[in-house]
């Protein structure tokens, strides 16, 4: 079985490599993609979801948070006791900044002195952090206007301490290119795998495979663990890029992100093998792989937060394996995440992979029957 097995892996690799249009597919469109999205790509924020701790309690920090309030462009989500809370609502991307009063705020304003007001913001969406300081910058330059010509004074009396976590320099590529590691790995494998088999078909060699030993199940073996090679060395090559070219830091463990890679794989491999099973020709079959890109992208919150989708669209998300791949990704890049942390991403993951390879090798065994 092995030794059918091998064979088979070794001339899906070689009919892949020598074709020029698939090395075209393996080498052309993750670069180029890599370098548009890395240096073009920029994100809106929609809404700003925000916690409080406010140590004071004064006249001046009320008026102040009910500026926030009325603005239209914050939403407070939650009020916080202590400083220990900060790190978790921050961490589990319940609020994009916590705003700290300290208490000695409204006294310092009623005296004319400077008061500081503590901003903490998520960096690691660097684009969405630049729009919520200058809204927030926009709020307490207003405040302080209301307050000179109420109170009196020469300068604005409240100056803003922010502190961006995860991307202290907020610096957008930081967030952009580790979700591009997904979207390339997705685009190769979906079509290397969406293209094997219609075109065994389109060649006349797939009757030929029909009368070897392989069975149905090891066939379709042979032609998935290729696209696991190739993309993991895909994979592999666009992270060493993206941080020695693009200088964007791994401050997490290569075994986490290589465990996402993996399971990632399977589930794209898996998609690819079934939309292969029911194609009859390559032009299906790279049809078959672009309907189910796009939306896949889309609804994997890589552009555009899913917490802003329609609630349906939410719940389809929870289907679509780049979903928790860009978690991943952005986990183990910017906050240094490790396996322990990651469970709940991999085992959707692996799950969705584990379904469409049964899925497609059943396809496999009705066309061949």
């Amino acid at each position: 079985m092995w030794t059918h097995l091998k064979a088979l892996i070794i001339k899906e690799l070689l009919a892949v490599l020598k074709d020029k249009k698939s090395r075209m597919v393996l080498i052309a469109p993750p670069l180029v993609q890599l370098f548009i999205f890395s240096y073009a790509a920029t994100f809106d924020l929609n809404h700003g979801p925000y916690a409080v701790l406010n140590e004071d309690r004064g006249a001046a920090s009320r008026e102040l948070l009910a500026r926030f309030e009325g603005s239209g462009t914050f939403a407070c989500v939650a009020r916080l006791d202590g400083d220990a809370q900060i790190e978790p609502v921050i961490d589990n991307k319940k609020a994009l900044l916590v705003i700290r009063f300290p208490s000695d705020f409204s006294r310092n304003m009623e005296l004319g002195r400077p008061a500081e007001v503590q901003v903490n913001v998520d960096g690691r969406n660097s684009n969405s952090a630049m729009l919520v300081m200058n809204y927030v910058q926009s709020v307490v330059s207003s405040f302080n206007i209301s307050w000179i010509k109420e109170h009196g004074g020469r300068a604005p009396p409240a100056n803003l301490v922010i502190r961006p976590w995860y991307n202290p320099n907020l610096i957008s590529r930081w967030f952009i290119v580790p979700g591009i590691v997904g979207l390339l790995i997705l685009l190769v494998t979906l079509l290397i795998t969406a293209l094997s088999v219609a075109r065994e078909r389109e060649s006349g060699t797939f009757d030929q495979l029909l009368v070897t030993p392989l069975r149905p199940s090891e066939i379709l073996l042979g032609k998935a663990i290729p696209g696991v090679i190739l993309g993991l060395t895909e994979a592999t090559v666009i992270i060493l890029i993206i941080v020695l070219g693009f200088k964007v830091p791994l401050l997490g463990s290569l075994p986490a992100l290589y465990l996402g890679i993996f399971l990632f794989l399977l589930s794209s491999i898996g998609v690819g093998l079934m939309i292969s099973s029911l194609a009859v020709t390559q032009q299906q079959g790279l049809l078959g792989a672009f309907l189910f890109l796009v939306p896949a992208i889309n609804l994997s919150g890589f552009s555009t937060p899913i917490a802003n989708m329609p609630y349906c669209l939410q719940k389809l998300t929870l289907i679509n394996p780049l979903r928790y791949f860009i978690v991943i990704l952005r986990s183990v890049f910017l906050e240094g995440a490790t396996i322990n942390l990651l469970w709940s991403q991999y085992v959707p993951m692996a799950v969705i992979g584990v379904v469409c390879l049964f899925t497609a090798s059943s396809l496999f065994r009705r066309r061949m029957g």
